[in-house]
């Protein structure tokens, strides 16, 4: 708990803090960065880029302060938000030791950014909010590592590809198996890892891929789609490199599973609705169930720009086949001449939904942003709904209120 001279500091410092988060994020980006160019191993080169990385912490310790000070989401909800940032923290190898620099330099960011207002008492009771939020997240994340059987100081394994399979235009699935011969880790569908790419340029970057197949004990999946560049901006570094440079026989470090897009323990109807390679959770999901559960009623609902484009789909319908009621569902930008598929954008209204659905989303930001609401007219509260984010928006799962 926020301390009680603590909280009217906060409760009266919210709305200017919050008028100017993007500022003391980009502030504390730029500055924490260049001065520690080794952390730019952690974020994606393209996200620098076009300014999104800049963006990614900007509500998460403004939210944590709102929360404090009962202006914010739950308890509830904000545990889920902790349990997302640290599984994420856990797949990056993050240590409780880097949260002192982070906290040291996001401080200097808002005192750099908001001057004079920062009085010794506005430091000490953003620094204590910082505190408390960096608290709980190493306390979870020191469990997770324990769970996990993971030594959070080197938390990377090597895996050698076995396969190098071409999925759909620009997509390509890698199926990887251990270097030292033990199995494979056991994870839960919709879980992810982290690939450590060690560039042709001496760099390593950190990239975040879904496992795109239940857990068999012997290999591990992950489907890949090549990042191309557009209006100026880089091509995806890593997605570039696994595509160019990695083949069968190819070696790659990765992470232990993590992610929180896990399927509950439930006999509900289930509705798997994806973009993109925003299918490769709901692969996991659907292979999962047609092992575990062939009797539930499951829904795929996908959308793509065309059938070329979509990856997974014999996959996706070869799992639904093990099910005694399935339905599958595409949307495409672009006319085709796929029987049964629907051109345009997702018409939320056209899903077919009981009304006691588990539903679970995984795409581009706009994408979900425009199925949950349709979700929400139909009647879907959000205790139903699921979903997976990659960048930025992780962190704005729930926003600061209007107020600040």
């Amino acid at each position: 708990m926020l301390s009680p001279t603590s909280v009217p500091v906060i409760e009266a410092t919210l709305p200017i803090v919050g008028r100017h988060l993007d500022q003391i994020s980009g502030n504390f980006y730029d500055t924490m960065l260049g001065e520690n160019p080794e952390l730019l191993n952690l974020f994606s080169r393209s996200a620098q880029a076009t300014g999104e990385q800049k963006s990614a912490l900007a509500g998460a310790v403004a939210a944590f302060a709102t929360h404090l000070v009962g202006a914010g989401p739950d308890a509830v909800v904000f545990d889920h938000i902790v349990e997302r940032i640290a599984q994420r923290h856990c797949a990056l190898g993050i240590r409780p030791e880097q949260y002192t620099t982070v906290g040291r330099y996001l401080m200097g960011a808002v005192g750099t950014v908001l001057g004079d207002a920062v009085t010794p008492a506005v430091a000490a009771a953003w620094d204590e909010v910082y505190w408390l939020f960096a608290a709980r997240l190493i306390g979870r994340e020191a469990r997770l590592y324990a769970e996990a059987g993971v030594d959070g100081a080197d938390p990377w394994r090597e895996y050698v590809v076995a396969k190098k399979i071409a999925e759909a235009h620009d997509t390509v699935s890698f199926i990887l198996t251990p270097a030292d011969g033990r199995p494979a880790p056991a994870f839960l569908p919709g879980q992810y890892v982290t690939v450590a790419a060690d560039l042709p340029d001496g760099s390593r970057q950190l990239r975040q891929y879904s496992l795109s197949q239940a857990a068999t004990g012997g290999t591990l999946r992950i489907t890949v789609r090549r990042i191309r560049g557009s209006g100026g901006t880089p091509d995806g570094v890593v997605s570039s490199f696994l595509h160019d440079g990695v083949s069968a026989g190819s070696r790659l470090r990765l992470s232990h599973p993590h992610g929180d897009l896990t399927l509950r323990d439930s006999t509900a109807p289930l509705v798997l609705v994806s973009a993109g390679v925003g299918i490769t959770p709901m692969a996991a999901i659907l292979d999962h169930v047609a092992r575990t559960q062939p009797t539930r009623e499951v829904t795929i609902v996908h959308a793509d720009r065309n059938p070329e484009r979509h990856p997974l789909r014999l996959d996706m319908h070869s799992h639904g086949s093990r099910l005694t009621s399935f339905t599958a569902v595409v949307w495409y930008e672009e006319a085709s001449d796929v029987p049964g598929a629907n051109q345009g954008f997702i018409d939320t209204d056209s899903i077919p939904l009981d009304p006691g659905a588990d539903v679970y989303l995984c795409g581009p930001v706009p994408f979900m942003h425009a199925v949950r609401a349709g979700l929400h007219r139909r009647g879907v509260n959000d205790e139903q709904i699921r979903y997976e984010v990659f960048g930025s928006e992780q962190w704005r799962s729930t926003p600061v209120p209007a107020t600040v």
